[in-house]
């Protein structure tokens, strides 16, 4: 090789060595589920900001980075537990550790490492409730759904639906270190919406939960019988978002918010019934509506929260000191 050539052959393993360094990168972060992590803050964020009183800005900020933090430790975990059926299913074969660029023991100890130091810095930085109950979110997660219920029981998603419907509690209790009625009506909130918004998953992922042999709902009792359970998961959401208003804890802002999304979901919930399907509720035209209804939950829980947040600020609740 000559000398001239040796500039062009250092430069090119310098590109190689920052394209793997930043492929590595994104693999760890992608262990994270940053995607499912940016809703869990945003509720946390929301239960911090409806809570009483003066909330100190950098223990806010430290809340919520120990709430994200939490949140990919959980995540992580469930992908290492996980590895066996991502590897078959074709929405989630080409994650970290079934595509081999993540050793699997060095996923484990990064989901625990991180969990342990979500729990710790959360009971420096604010007080012993907002820590206990955001260790419990996470065991509740990692162990109760991704262990035990996932793989267990067609009713997984119901149960373990209480693990994404913590964070507005951690973050109530973070800027008060007491809990109250409205932190737990907004876990209800997310508990009720979690069943609907990943059945309408699961019925367009059907045959993939099929071959890794996950019983979820779909599979076990059919399209037809899940397509019911979301309608009636609708009617019990749109009623649990009301409560706020029942109880006098939001104005009228919150209440129209709450009725209008509702009754778009019931909407949705409604196409998802009626879409053309064969007998046992598999969906003729692609699972159009079940595709619609999946996203509108997502913009549902958003704009839900924040109907919440603004009505908060309309009756005049000074929370930032």
């Amino acid at each position: 090789m000559s000398e001239a050539a040796l500039p062009d052959t250092a430069a090119r393993r310098i590109r190689f060595d920052t394209a793997r360094v930043g492929t590595q990168a994104r693999d760890w972060l992608a262990l994270l589920k940053p995607r499912v992590i940016s809703l869990v803050v945003f509720t946390g964020a929301a239960g911090m900001i409806m809570a009483p009183g003066h909330l100190n800005l950098f223990v806010a900020a430290v809340s919520i980075f120990c709430i994200c933090l939490a949140s990919g430790a959980a995540g992580a975990i469930n992908m290492w537990f996980d590895r066996d059926i991502d590897a078959v299913m074709q929405r989630t074969i080409t994650r970290p550790i079934p595509g081999g660029r993540i050793p699997q023991d060095e996923a484990l100890a990064y989901g625990v490492g991180l969990s342990c130091l979500s729990v710790c810095l959360m009971w420096i930085a604010t007080n012993a409730l907002a820590a206990a109950i955001l260790a419990f979110s996470i065991f509740f997660y990692a162990v109760i759904y991704t262990m035990w219920l996932k793989r267990s029981t067609p009713q997984n998603i119901v149960i373990g639906g209480a693990a994404g419907a913590f964070p507005p509690m951690i973050g109530w209790a973070a800027a008060t270190g007491h809990m109250a009625v409205m932190p737990v009506v907004m876990f209800g909130i997310v508990f009720f919406w979690t069943p609907p918004h990943f059945w309408s998953l699961s019925l367009y992922a059907c045959k993939d939960y099929g071959r890794a042999g996950i019983p979820m709902l779909p599979v076990v009792r059919g399209g037809r019988h899940t397509r019911w359970q979301i309608f009636g998961y609708t009617l019990v959401l749109l009623a649990v978002s009301l409560v706020p208003s029942v109880l006098g804890l939001s104005g009228w802002l919150y209440t129209a918010t709450a009725l209008v999304l509702g009754l778009g979901f019931i909407g949705c919930a409604v196409r998802v019934l009626l879409e053309p399907q064969d007998a046992t509720g598999v969906s003729l035209v692609g699972d159009k509506a079940a595709r619609v209804s999946f996203r509108f939950s997502l913009a549902y829980l958003f704009f839900l929260f924040c109907g919440l947040l603004a009505d908060h600020v309309l009756r005049g609740w000074n929370w930032i000191g």
